[in-house]
């Protein structure tokens, strides 16, 4: 005896029920001038300059915020304090090497981690967190909310930052 299954599919006619054809899901966008834009303070001292690095950028870019937007500047202020105690794993302090070139022949210039964390602590971290950022016209906007400093002390009391809260994980042990 063979026995015959009846199968029941579902016909669309190429959208959803739910939905008129020929429908689409509009996306919200969020007026530029409406995005409120808020102000943290991050305390760079024992963290781990990649690990910093990712949460700020996130940040900037606004990717903790509901309205994030890929294509649009949705992003905060972000302070970051004490740079010149950030910490890197490993060898990374005498072999990492940053570079720059002054635009003249023969004027490449190489500085290891060690020598720019005495000199200029604030370029480490600015430079970590630019790289993360998106290369173009949108995240050159989303840099300028980064401010960087050397000491405990900033000069961006009067917006009222928070304090923000980093991943326990990203503290160097």
């Amino acid at each position: 005896m063979v026995q015959t299954i009846l199968y029941s599919f579902a016909v669309f006619d190429g959208a959803p029920p739910n939905r008129p054809a020929g429908e689409m899901n509009k996306t919200s966008l969020p007026p530029i001038d409406s995005i409120d834009r808020q102000w943290y303070v991050v305390d760079a001292e024992n963290q781990t300059l990649g690990r910093l690095a990712t949460e700020v950028a996130s940040i900037l870019r606004g990717k903790n915020n509901p309205s994030f937007t890929p294509h649009l500047d949705t992003g905060d202020f972000v302070v970051v304090v004490n740079a010149e105690k950030i910490q890197v794993s490993g060898r990374k302090p005498q072999q990492k090497l940053y570079r720059r070139h002054s635009g003249r022949p023969g004027g490449m210039k190489v500085e290891t981690f060690e020598s720019l964390q005495e000199r200029i602590p604030e370029r480490i971290v600015e430079k970590a967190i630019k790289g993360m950022l998106p290369h173009n016209a949108l995240g050159r906007q989303m840099y300028r909310k980064l401010k960087v400093y050397k000491g405990t002390e900033h000069p961006h009391s009067a917006q009222k930052p928070q304090p923000l809260q980093l991943n326990p994980s990203a503290t160097a042990k």
